[in-house]
């Protein structure tokens, strides 16, 4: 079977980490072209300074990995759509929630695949902690999760500015975690959000939200965390405490553990190019609507100024 040619655009340190490695090591995908407006690019492969450009070349492409940072997304996506070309969009997939509902429909009318990865929500201890919670009475949740900025998003501007989701940017990677293993919608209640003078996005967030059966979750981000991170998900239930910790790859239960390497983002290919071949879409975006949420209607903190 022909492998499923993918145009990877926006060419910056996580398309370079974990999306090229991954294509490449899947037999059902092939690389056919870069496009990065930086000039970055891959020995080999094709590349040119945007999608418009790359799809002016007439080159056998069947799907777009849409890498660049998210206030750009929605408008990359409908011009790939409009091609029919199959759509593979880091996270977080778009900037608002009308975009989202927007290429939800528009990859509808045009029949392609449309896929919101949430890397994730395709580690290692997610599939068993939600396996193990969907019988359980769940009392509360606590999510705690703190990195430094200075490591992981070095000198990234957009990150800052509106749209960029600041601190939120990691935080949505918990929430795409919590809204896959609770059974039932999450419901967001309040905020606060920690920006500093001279940013337009939250260098910390603290939000209180509750699960189907009104169940307290209590969540903290902090991007000021020196030193080793903290990714933890705990869930007190009536059966004792599940902690999902290292961002999803370690799972303690009373059970015993779950704990196996880093396959996200080669797991979350393979699922991809299963859902090309089968003609089908997966575009959740309720990590998204809780982001907005917070957001819109959290309660904002002046904080001291932030430079990294």
């Amino acid at each position: 079977m022909k492998p499923i040619r993918i145009a990877i655009v926006g060419l910056g340190k996580v398309a370079h980490d974990q999306h090229v490695p991954a294509i490449l090591a899947n037999p059902d995908l092939e690389i056919a072209a870069t496009a990065s407006a930086d000039g970055a690019s891959i020995d080999g492969i094709p590349s040119y300074a945007s999608l418009d450009a790359l799809l002016a070349a007439t080159l056998d492409v069947d799907a777009v990995a849409l890498c660049t940072p998210p206030q750009v997304r929605y408008a990359l996506a409908t011009t790939a759509i409009t091609r029919g070309l199959h759509v593979f969009l880091e996270k977080p997939p778009v900037a608002t929630i009308g975009e989202a509902g927007a290429l939800a429909e528009q990859a509808g009318a045009a029949g392609v695949t449309l896929f919101a990865a949430w890397h994730s929500r395709f580690a290692s201890g997610v599939e068993p902690a939600k396996a193990w919670l969907a019988d359980r009475k769940i009392r509360r949740t606590t999510v705690t999760w703190r990195e430094d900025v200075r490591t992981w998003h070095p000198g990234q501007a957009w990150i800052w500015r509106t749209g960029g989701f600041g601190v939120f940017d990691p935080g949505i990677n918990a929430l795409s975690i919590l809204t896959h293993i609770l059974p039932g919608p999450i419901a967001f209640a309040a905020a606060e959000l920690e920006i500093p003078a001279n940013r337009e996005a939250p260098i910390a967030a603290r939000l209180a939200l509750h699960d189907a059966a009104g169940a307290a979750i209590a969540v903290d981000f902090d991007w000021r965390q020196i030193g080793s991170e903290t990714w933890d998900i705990a869930v007190e239930t009536d059966a004792g405490t599940l902690l999902l910790s290292r961002g999803g790859s370690v799972l303690a239960w009373p059970d015993g553990m779950v704990e196996a390497a880093d396959r996200e983002y080669p797991a979350m290919y393979a699922h991809f190019a299963a859902l090309v071949r089968g003609k089908n879409s997966n575009f959740d975006v309720e990590p998204l609507r809780l982001v907005v949420e917070a957001l819109q209607d959290g309660t904002v903190i002046a904080t001291d100024r932030f430079d990294d």
